[in-house]
């Protein structure tokens, strides 16, 4: 099995938050249950990007769900490469599915999917989700546990 130190080099040290999601660094660590189906979740609750128009901030709550294969990502990495979008301008979709896609291409997990919750942009809240495929029938899938915007009705 690879060593840990191999693939997370942002892990035990000080590291700056990235200028973009760009030039942010994703780090991989081996899965000691590759044989094994199991779903790992993570949740951002503050998740943050600037609209390309206007400039003015975005906040999300993203859930990132997925079936890890041989490789789980680091979460420290992850951490950073979402704090990375706190400066990047940048549609909801494009951010949501992004993230997505570039989760997809480090891990090559088994089965991923990811919810953006975001607040009202003019009034209007856009909801963004993506996956690559049908969930395995072996895996326990919860419900994302972000309720749809109610506003104050």
């Amino acid at each position: 099995m690879d060593s840990i130190e191999t693939h997370a080099k942002q892990l035990g040290q000080q590291t700056p938050l990235p200028a973009s999601p760009e030039v942010a660094q994703l780090d991989r660590v081996p899965n000691p249950h590759a044989d094994t189906d199991y779903l790992a979740r993570f949740t951002a609750p503050e998740f943050t990007s600037l609209c390309p128009v206007t400039g003015q901030p975005d906040f999300a709550t993203l859930v990132i769900d997925y079936v890890p294969d041989r490789w789980l990502v680091e979460s420290k990495s992850l951490k950073l490469y979402l704090g990375a979008f706190r400066n990047h301008g940048a549609f909801h979709e494009d951010c949501t599915v992004g993230i997505g896609r570039r989760l997809v291409e480090l891990l090559e997990p088994r089965w991923l999917r990811i919810g953006g919750y975001w607040y009202p942009r003019g009034g209007i809240p856009i909801d963004v989700f993506w996956q690559t495929g049908e969930p395995l029938k072996s895996v326990w899938l919860p419900d994302q546990g972000v309720a749809p915007y109610r506003g104050r009705g």
